[in-house]
């Protein structure tokens, strides 16, 4: 009989032949190719290479020959163990059933929806409305702005007062001088942002002010009290169309699925078993179906 081969020595064995495993590189070829036997079981290696894509997915690694070393030792622990749970007849036990049932069910349902998916990709009219309407949604003002930041409200107020004299002059003197953070250095210089990067009384504040002006009274967020001047506005520009495409056929194809898969939800048949699932009362906002 011939000595089992030491796993680590195999991997090396299936790296040095074929360093890229996970890719395929001819699916007719492939079918029949095995990655290994183990105790007497072949295995694919087009079924490695669905393991490993997964592994590379829930990990966020790289294709790389340590990451195809660890998922290829994680592969065979996979397998000795499975065959264990042959042995022990674990296929049998009622939860196990259920658990593979639901995962064949999981299996079939991602590759329907990839297959519906694939069944009508986008159109370029389509994918020209969903820009139209992006943009419009995409419209935004932009400020910039500068700030400074105290822990006491007393002193912002004082700062004011000071601001007011000089007519918002010493702003750039007074925030290097008393702001906390890292934006003291630079005046209390933000840049540009839009407001939804803000937290929302330092937004709200921006929204009020006029270019050239600061705010009267100081705004108090988590971090302090604050002084802000608004020195500009600008209405940010989307993305072009080519810029966005990549992104717009992926919505449009996602939409296109959950359109598909609700009407497959509204002509399926449903028997529910209310001993089980209990139904809500119909109410005025969500009224009774009438099938």
């Amino acid at each position: 009989m011939r000595p089992a081969i030491p796993f680590s020595l195999m991997l090396s064995a299936v790296i040095a032949a074929a360093p890229a495993i996970a890719p395929a590189q001819d699916a007719a070829t492939d079918a029949n190719t095995n990655i290994a036997s183990v105790n007497g079981q072949d295995y694919s290696l087009d079924l490695f290479r669905i393991f490993y894509t997964q592994r590379m997915q829930e990990s966020g690694a790289q294709n790389t020959p340590a990451f195809q070393e660890q998922a290829f030792n994680e592969f065979l622990s996979m397998v000795v163990a499975a065959q264990e749970g042959e042995k022990r007849e674990l296929a049998d036990n009622a939860e196990v059933k259920t658990a593979l049932e639901l995962q064949r069910m999981m299996i079939l349902s991602n590759a329907a929806l990839q297959s519906m998916g694939n069944d009508s990709p986008p159109t370029e009219d389509e994918l020209k409305e969903a820009y139209d309407k992006f943009k419009e949604q995409a419209k935004r003002t932009e400020y910039k702005a500068r700030h400074i930041l105290v822990d006491d409200k007393a002193k912002a107020e004082d700062l004011i007062k000071k601001l007011d004299a000089s007519k918002g002059k010493d702003f750039d003197k007074l925030a290097r001088e008393n702001s906390l953070g890292p934006t003291a250095e630079k005046g209390g210089d933000l840049g540009w942002f839009d407001a939804r990067q803000m937290v929302k009384p330092f937004s709200d504040a921006v929204g009020t002010l006029e270019v050239g002006s600061f705010t009267e009274q100081p705004v108090q967020t988590q971090f302090g009290w604050h002084v802000i001047l608004l020195e500009d506005t600008r209405t940010a520009e989307p993305p072009s169309f080519e810029e966005a495409k990549p992104n717009l056929e992926n919505a449009v194809k996602r939409q296109k699925i959950a359109d598909e898969l609700n009407t497959l939800r509204e002509n399926a048949k449903v028997d529910l078993n209310q001993d089980v699932v209990k139904l809500k009362e119909p109410t005025e906002e969500a009224p009774a179906s009438k099938d």
